[in-house]
């Protein structure tokens, strides 16, 4: 149990530190039914099967060597028998290996269908689709069960070979010693003990082959938890990089383009080149698929560039310490994951230096949200549950928690999409985080498409298909009638 643990806590090591591209690929369903289940079987292994198999070796040759000191003659011909079994034994426990790794992948999709479901009951509800997921998951046991049959067939082939040969053992044995005995080569007593050394060879070859084959399984099932056990972290937990003294905030996009890892043919972003000055409010927007939380992320380091480079303060960003760099980034999501832990828990999440419920307060106050934390049933110490809190509310959260870390740099990725009004007028100040009450004036990144947001923003990019087509003011963007003047009109229209 002690391996097990050490093997789980290696494995889930090994999954946080690769890079954002390997979850891309990967599903939450396989890597949970990895470190659960898959680990699981390796404890049978050393528990159970390594030891039955160490026992019964020795006791197999001990026996062998007795049988051929009282016939060699009868001792090589269940040598012989017992060789036959063992090639059997070796046949069934690749088998055995293989059905494994299909019974772990198979049983790892019916897991990843399940957790899909469940985490979106309620759009599985409103949608009415519950006996299409019911056939999903059907689909995938039918496909283990299918495995499973297989698995019962090969043993039941593996069992009936060993009565045959065990039962030939018998015959050999009477047959061949009856003669013996007739001759005078033999004495019955020895015929006797060479029976019941016979069964013990036979049956220790049985054990051998039964738990070889279910360490077999094991291997196959366990397969994958080694290989992903044996992944080397990202370059960015591993590399020393260069820590600043200060972080003023200077970020350069010099021509920068993208294409994701798991779509190489499809670019991203296309030779993007933009300069952040210090303490500026920068309103990053365009259509859907433009390519602005693509630059976001490219700033936070979840991906590299494909060409170019980003400074910051004059050095490249893949130059310099990672873990040091984050800690002085604030980021707010459009839909901001909340772990399931108090509220206070939550704003305190990340931050790089002690704090206190004062400093939680401030930070909730700046957001807005110490009102209703406040209001709660236990305040700060209130549980987080997804009905509980709205997602104005969650976003709130969100943005207290990026503002606690007093950030050189604060990247809002339509933080203000489910505030309502009056919160996001209240917001609005905060987020241009150029004075008032503020600790501390910071280089702020805004993608949002809400008017009064834009409105707010020192400079307004507008990208599409990748490039940056426009850049300015509001108003001098509104003059020059493009495509941000566009946008502008709809988002009018939409409201009136």
């Amino acid at each position: 149990m002690i391996l097990v643990k050490r093997m789980r806590e290696t494995l889930y090591s090994s999954l946080l530190f690769q890079d954002i591209s390997f979850f891309d690929a990967e599903t939450v369903g396989g890597l949970t039914s990895r470190l659960g289940a898959d680990c699981q079987q390796v404890s049978r292994v050393i528990g159970n099967d390594l030891n039955l198999i160490s026992r019964n070796l020795l006791q197999g040759t001990g026996a062998l060597i007795y049988l051929l000191i009282l016939s060699w003659p009868l001792g090589l011909c269940t040598l012989l028998i017992c060789c036959a079994m063992s090639l059997i034994m070796v046949k069934y426990g690749g088998y055995q290996k293989k059905t494994a790794k299909l019974t772990q992948e198979f049983t790892a999709s019916a897991n990843e269908v399940a957790q899909e479901t469940i985490s979106l009951i309620r759009t599985v509800r409103v949608y009415g689709t519950e006996k299409q997921e019911v056939e999903r998951y059907k689909n995938w046991l039918e496909k283990l069960a299918d495995v499973s049959l297989r698995q019962s067939a090969a043993y039941g082939f593996w069992n009936l070979s060993f009565n045959a040969l065990y039962h030939s053992t018998q015959v050999v044995a009477v047959l061949v010693g009856g003669m013996s005995i007739l001759s005078g080569r033999l004495t019955a007593e020895k015929l006797t003990k060479f029976v019941l050394y016979s069964e013990w060879l036979i049956y220790s070859t049985w054990w051998v082959g039964d738990n070889l084959s279910s360490l077999m399984q094991s291997v196959g099932a366990s397969e994958k938890v080694f290989q992903l056990m044996d992944l080397s972290p990202s370059d960015q937990f591993t590399s020393r990089g260069v820590k600043l003294e200060n972080l003023r905030g200077d970020i350069e996009f010099v021509d920068i383009s993208l294409h994701y890892p798991a779509r190489p043919k499809v670019p991203v972003l296309n030779h993007v080149s933009l300069k952040v000055h210090p303490n500026e409010v920068v309103a990053l927007v365009g259509l859907s698929g433009s390519g602005k939380s693509s630059l976001v992320s490219l700033l936070l380091r979840l991906y590299e560039p494909t060409d170019g480079q980003i400074l910051i303060d004059g050095f490249p960003l893949n130059e310099l310490d990672v873990k040091w760099f984050r800690e002085r980034i604030g980021y707010v999501g459009q839909e901001p994951r909340l772990l399931r832990t108090d509220i206070a828990s939550n704003i305190r999440y990340g931050c790089p230096r002690n704090v206190t419920q004062e400093d939680v307060e401030w930070a909730a106050k700046q957001a807005y949200a110490h009102d209703f934390i406040s209001a709660l049933p236990n305040g700060y110490g209130t549980l987080v549950d997804d009905d509980l809190l709205s997602g104005g509310q969650k976003q709130r959260i969100a943005i207290a928690r990026a503002l606690l870390r007093e950030p050189s740099i604060l990247i809002l990725d339509e933080a203000t999409s489910a505030l309502d009004a009056e919160s996001e007028h209240n917001v609005r100040g905060v987020l241009r985080s150029v004075g008032g009450d503020l600790k501390t004036k910071r280089t702020v990144i805004v993608i949002a498409h809400r008017l009064s947001t834009i409105q707010a923003a020192d400079r307004i990019v507008v990208m599409d298909s990748g490039h940056i087509v426009e850049m300015g003011n509001h108003a001098e963007l509104l003059r020059r009638d493009g495509l941000y003047a566009r946008l502008t009109r709809r988002q009018a229209d939409a409201v009136a």
